[in-house]
């Protein structure tokens, strides 16, 4: 079985104009030289990919492979985070999200969608012709607007909910299992898909799909203070992908896990650079080889505090050291004797 892939970066932090974060022949540079191995690349800056390109073109694919190669990175995963969000969006949040959209669909919902799930499916061949097997993305939100549930929800209305966001979907992951791709969703707040509980509706919604899967993210799960250990070994088998992002949660007597609306240096709950919060990660890279994880592990730096340059230079450090190369035999195997079975049924007292 092959060992987790790492260390990669995600790269939608750092895009710039200036270099070396301008495309992504000067990224990919700029990732190796720190150490990095991979790249993950976010479909929305047209600096570094030309999404519809890439999905009719193998040789403009290859041409971004040979970019990456020659900077000492290979790219691990793409991603769809922003296209993602727009495939269900409430009302409410229309005039937010529309930035995340291309001008001609702002303020027309319905025009914005069809954009965002074409998008996908660009998407969906693009991973397959650049060899991949698996692609990050949110999957939007209907139903957000009542997690907290007051005034009490009307029954039926969470079910309505998952059934709308399945069918929406549908198409998509059918597109990537054509491609022989993974749809990992980050589970996040935010995201109809935020918790275990969310992602198993979603998943029974949407049929058990295989290729219906998870972005891991612990620190989201701190955030929220879920047990994020325990949430590797209910879905360990679901987890195709891994971003390596670090948090704090300080309460107080003033603000808890909701915030208050306060600034992000201000919030009880925040992001931080690997090794400035509070996430045990030895537990979690032990979990991962315990289950044999053989994706990739992407350093996605978020930190109110922090230069990035700084949590990147950091981060590859700090993945390679967390990361295990797993055994192929047992620490006590010296002392082992060797299969008899008829020694073994006279140590039972049985024969």
């Amino acid at each position: 079985m092959a060992d987790m892939k790492g260390p990669a970066i995600f790269l939608a932090q750092f895009v710039g104009d200036e270099a070396p974060f301008d495309n992504l022949a000067n990224m990919a540079r700029w990732a190796g030289d720190l150490g990095y191995k991979g790249v993950q690349i976010p479909t929305w800056e047209s600096s570094l990919i030309d999404l519809e390109k890439a999905a009719e073109s193998a040789d403009y694919c290859d041409e971004l492979k040979g970019l990456c190669a020659e900077g000492g990175v290979e790219i691990s995963e793409l991603s769809t985070h922003l296209q993602g969000q727009l495939v269900a969006v409430h009302p409410a949040y229309d005039e937010l999200f529309d930035g995340f959209a291309p001008e001609q669909v702002r303020g027309k919902p319905a025009a914005r969608r069809e954009w965002a799930v074409n998008q996908l499916l660009l998407a969906a061949r693009a991973s397959r012709n650049l060899g991949l097997n698996a692609h990050a993305t949110f999957s939007g939100a209907l139903l957000w607007h009542t997690m907290y549930p007051w005034p009490q929800r009307p029954e039926g209305l969470v079910e309505s909910g998952f059934e709308v966001l399945a069918e929406r979907w549908l198409p998509v992951l059918d597109a990537f299992d054509e491609a022989g791709v993974d749809v990992c969703y980050e589970i996040h707040p935010g995201e109809d898909l935020h918790d275990g509980v969310t992602f198993e509706r979603f998943l029974e919604a949407a049929g058990n799909h295989p290729r219906c899967n998870i972005l891991y993210d612990p620190s989201h799960f701190l955030l929220q203070q879920l047990d994020y250990v325990q949430f590797i070994d209910f879905y360990h088998e679901r987890i195709r992908m891994f971003h390596v992002k670090d948090a704090e949660f300080n309460p107080s007597g003033k603000a808890g896990v909701y915030g208050g609306y306060l600034g992000w240096k201000d919030r009880p709950g925040r992001f931080r650079s690997l090794g400035d919060g509070q996430v045990d990660f030895s537990r979690i890279f032990s979990q991962f080889a315990r289950y044999r994880y053989d994706g990739w592990a992407v350093l996605e730096w978020e930190c109110c505090l922090k230069h990035p340059e700084d949590g990147a230079r950091e981060g590859v450090d700090f993945i390679r050291r967390h990361m295990i190369r797993t055994t192929d035999k047992a620490f006590d195997d010296f002392a082992g004797s060797g299969a008899d079975e008829a020694a073994n049924r006279r140590i039972l007292g049985v024969d």
